[in-house]
């Protein structure tokens, strides 16, 4: 019988990962399609604060991802929380080696500018944090790029902040890559 990823629709993370390791291939796209805009997500919020290529970490996320559902243990724990820590430990890994390679040196990120795990400490943390962040984005950019940055960061397209701005696409991304100039300056000064 060939499964679609759609069968899989009503199941449980761990029942997914339990079939994967049976070798249900069609399970294992079913995480993969279900985890997707999570990779996104860890990823745009890591590049945009350390300043690096969004595509390129949610590529090493999925990466981080594929290696996570073929290596789940239910006995570690949930499969959400172990994939989210399997994400961010590879983005965080794939950040010190492009750091290492640009600056010819061993410095660190800092391990507070990614993201923390989905517990309600945590949740808080990151709270406070976008807080900050928000109030220094304030200082550091334009209204107008303030604005743009805000709503990318909050997973809008660059289409619908068109739309709520009132401003052409090409606004929009001219916008980003001011601030991302002025933040890159910002960080380095």
């Amino acid at each position: 019988m060939r499964w679609s990823v759609q069968d899989f629709k009503n199941e449980t993370d761990e029942a997914l990962a339990a079939l994967v390791c049976k070798g249900d291939r069609a399970a294992a796209e079913a995480l993969m399609l279900r985890y997707k805009d999570t990779v996104r997500g860890i990823a745009r919020r890591s590049a945009f604060r350390i300043l690096a290529e969004e595509d390129d970490l949610a590529q090493e996320g999925m990466i981080a991802l594929y290696a996570a559902i073929g290596a789940y243990d239910p006995a570690q724990g949930s499969f959400r929380n172990f994939v989210y820590t399997c994400i961010v430990r590879r983005i965080y890994s794939y950040l010190r080696f492009v750091n290492r390679r640009e600056t010819g040196e061993r410095a660190e990120i800092d391990p507070e500018m990614l993201p923390l795990g989905e517990s309600p400490e945590d949740r808080l943390l990151i709270d406070e944090s976008d807080a900050e962040f928000r109030m220094w984005l304030a200082k550091e950019l334009s209204d107008f790029e303030f604005r743009v940055v805000t709503m990318y960061l909050d997973g809008m397209r660059y289409a619908d902040i068109s739309e709520a701005t009132g401003r052409e696409i090409k606004s929009i991304d001219n916008a980003l890559a001011r601030a991302k100039r002025k933040l890159q300056k910002a960080f380095r000064g």
